[in-house]
């Protein structure tokens, strides 16, 4: 079986659905499947598209036995909508032409969506290469962009609607990152089929017990005794992660408690300007950095924090950040309500949970964590098996490949 993944996102660029893709795409090959790419020149998160791939049209690579076919993208750090458009619709154009001129032949097209708009050319090559097309779901767009108000076009907002619905019934098969965004899409099309393909984690690659440095707190100059929240991830809008910052203020007579944000995005310079005006001397903010330096960082923090803001819309969603900090036996402060509440919390007891957006209950959990090193222990042992049962990555592709196999 020949299969083509398509989507924006790959690495060597760092972040949630590139290395996501990624494993799956090296597990699968693994099985004798043929597993082609067809991504953008890697820009993200900084867009600004890597030296090595500058003022290129095209670029083929190969990585692992991929077959990586990479077309040009328009980047711009403006953060208007215009902009953005011209981000998405450079690649729709640039991967339709490298798609049918330079991918052979194709059995099955998954393609990532976000960006919604990539649906156009995954239905265009579908057409032409007379393949099967499985339509992947991580984020459901454009409702999630409506209701944080990063759309607000309405004309905008109902072409993505249509487009939506149009992918979903022409795809062979919807799979979805989380359960709640399976139910959402099939209370809307009853019709369409879809599959839960969870997140999940490399346990061999994220384990504690290889991983014992002290290097990056030595580095960074952080002491032994400091007790160090981590956040890794986008520092955007959704994450609503001013609340950090609250918290991190309320609890600053506490010397040895320091809380750090790495990552890259569009509300960072904002935050920053808070903890400089706040004069928060136990916030410190870090670049987003390689999945290769990530098992180190991890080994040498205590907690975790994961943060969205209090939507109905999130109560569907999993941070995929989750899986590896649950890896590297870290306890975890949610502030996600729903399907992530029940999964890591009730039952898996990997964690702390805390209202969305509730500053108070934050600190308090904060507070918890910090002066409980058994019961944070505790936690971080119970997420190491409860990934292990349910989350590894190499038991979700097998699953799969059944489903693969099938169509």
């Amino acid at each position: 079986m020949n299969l083509l993944i398509l989507t924006q996102y790959f690495p060597p660029e760092v972040g949630a659905p590139q290395n996501r893709l990624f494993e799956l795409a090296v597990r699968l090959q693994k099985k004798r499947i043929t597993v082609s790419v067809l991504t953008a020149m890697p820009n993200y998160p900084k867009m600004e598209v890597h030296k090595e791939y500058a003022g290129k049209k095209y670029f083929y690579e190969e990585n692992n036995g991929l077959k990586i076919h990479r077309s040009h993208i328009y980047v711009a750090q403006s953060q208007s909508i215009i902009s953005r458009l011209l981000n998405y619709f450079s690649f729709v154009v640039s991967s339709r032409s490298c798609g049918r001129k330079k991918v052979g032949p194709v059995d099955v097209i998954l393609c990532e969506s976000p960006p919604l708009f990539l649906g156009y050319t995954a239905l265009y090559l579908k057409r032409i290469k007379q393949a099967k097309l499985i339509f992947n779901v991580s984020d459901l767009w454009p409702e999630s962009a409506e209701k944080l108000g990063v759309v607000t076009n309405s004309f905008l907002l109902k072409q993505a609607y249509k487009l939506e619905e149009k992918l979903y019934k022409n795809a062979d098969l919807v799979s979805c990152q989380t359960q709640g965004i399976c139910k959402n899409i099939n209370q809307r099309f009853p019709k369409v089929k879809t599959y839960w393909l969870p997140n999940g984690v490399d346990l061999n690659y994220y384990n504690p017990e290889e991983n014992k440095k002290l290097n990056w707190r030595e580095q960074n100059n952080f002491s032994a005794t400091d007790f160090i929240f981590l956040y890794a991830g986008i520092i955007g809008v959704a994450q609503g992660l001013e609340i950090i910052l609250e918290a991190a203020k309320k609890v600053e007579q506490n010397k040895n408690c320091k809380f750090v944000l790495l990552g890259a995005g569009p509300v960072k310079e904002k935050l920053i300007q808070i903890k400089q005006s706040e004069k928060l001397g136990n916030v410190f903010f870090m670049e987003a950095v390689s999945k290769e330096k990530m098992p180190e960082i991890l080994s040498s923090v205590n907690a975790v924090i994961i943060s969205l803001k209090k939507l109905d819309l999130f109560k569907g969603a999993i941070p995929s950040k989750i899986f590896e900090s649950l890896a590297m036996k870290l306890p975890v402060l949610l502030g996600v309500d729903g399907e992530a509440r029940e999964l890591f919390i009730e039952k898996g007891k990997c964690g702390l949970y805390y209202e969305p957006e509730n500053i108070n209950e934050l600190v308090n959990k904060i507070l918890e964590i910090f002066s409980n090193p058994d019961l944070a222990k505790q936690l971080g042992t119970n997420g190491r098996n409860y990934v292990q049962q349910f989350f590894n990555r190499d038991d979700i592709t097998n699953k799969f490949y059944d489903e693969l196999i099938k169509l």
